[in-house]
């Protein structure tokens, strides 16, 4: 009696595994697709209503990349959240930004745009389905046998 009771659990459990997987993976898959779609959203409000200036890197971590700029009116704006596609700032260097002249929290890296986060993002997810897919295949596979 037990090993049918212990057989009977184990496909089910690798059902809820391997579906809890697939969700996972979904969600994550989401969540990098509303990340590009809101680069592209932020890149499209800068083009719409574009202001230049040259901005001071006040601070670099992993987080975000402070800036501080004066606006075309005098107002100093630092982004709360950071600049927009920042690799390779350091502390103290003066760079080209663009930003929304209706919101200049909005604000990126002179000449960088959205296509940026494409390679991260879409590595990541094509790294995430490559080992989720064979693990999920896996253990369906093995549910089908001990059936």
């Amino acid at each position: 009696m037990d090993d049918a009771v212990r057989t009977g659990a184990r496909p089910k459990a690798r059902l809820l595994v391997s579906r809890s997987l697939l969700v996972f993976g979904a969600v994550v898959t989401l969540i990098g697709v509303i990340l590009l779609a809101a680069c592209w959203r932020d890149d499209l409000m800068i083009e719409k209503r574009l202001g230049k200036a040259t901005a001071e890197v006040v601070s670099v971590s992993f987080q975000r990349t402070v800036v501080r700029f004066a606006t075309q009116d005098g107002a100093v704006h630092s982004p709360a959240q950071g600049v927009l596609y920042p690799e390779g700032l350091e502390p103290g260097q003066l760079v080209r930004i663009e930003y929304d002249t209706a919101d200049p929290e909005v604000a990126r890296v002179a000449g960088r745009t959205a296509t940026l986060a494409l390679l991260p993002i879409g590595t990541f997810l094509l790294t995430l389905w490559v080992v989720l897919f064979p693990l999920v295949w896996w253990l369906r596979r093995g549910r089908k046998r001990s059936l």
